[in-house]
């Protein structure tokens, strides 16, 4: 793929890949949030201390709320990378690509932090729900509230390791390509 670089600092592209990154924290943060309220609403209830009648649709707005968070400050590091690295003037497709994986490394870490707390409480049981605060003790219901405990903390590592991972493989991109 051929980039067509630009002699001058484009401040706009910068620009929107800073609101990109903002946008697809809240994107993540909503569709996370919207299978986890699902699976598990117990776990809102209990970590949050949520008593209503529609804790999915809060879920979802919750995790709205939190993505653009992240995402700001997500959009801080990245966005600044990007235009350090690239001196502004690479076109906006270029950091979309790295953003793209990043925003794919989130979501595997999500589902693998998930998983992995699910193994735990599968495995040992006594030792999640002494752990855990709140943990319910029907099989079923330790097995949602661990999916949903796990796979935040899962998405919230995935953000440092995609950020790094990506910073990284834009850096060496725009070096490799264009000392």
């Amino acid at each position: 793929m051929n980039i067509i670089i630009r002699q001058e600092t484009n401040f706009l592209v910068v620009l929107w890949i800073a609101l990109t990154c903002i946008f697809s924290g809240a994107l993540i943060g909503g569709t996370t949030n919207a299978i986890n309220g699902f699976v598990s609403p117990t776990y809102f209830e209990v970590i949050l201390g949520w008593d209503f009648p529609s804790i999915w649709e809060a879920s979802i707005v919750q995790g709205i709320f939190e993505g653009l968070i992240n995402g700001f400050l997500f959009s801080v590091v990245f966005g600044t990378s990007f235009a350090l690295v690239t001196k502004g003037r690479a076109p906006y497709s270029f950091g979309l690509k790295y953003l793209l994986r990043v925003i794919g490394i989130v979501y595997c870490c999500w589902a693998l932090g998930g998983l992995l707390a699910m193994g735990l409480a599968t495995f040992s049981p006594d030792f999640y729900r002494a752990t855990f605060k709140g943990v319910p003790n029907q099989f079923k219901d330790m097995m949602g509230y661990a999916w949903v405990g796990g796979s935040i903390w899962g998405a919230m590592l995935g953000g440092v390791l995609g950020l790094l991972i990506g910073v990284l493989n834009l850096r060496s991109a725009w070096k490799g390509k264009f000392v």
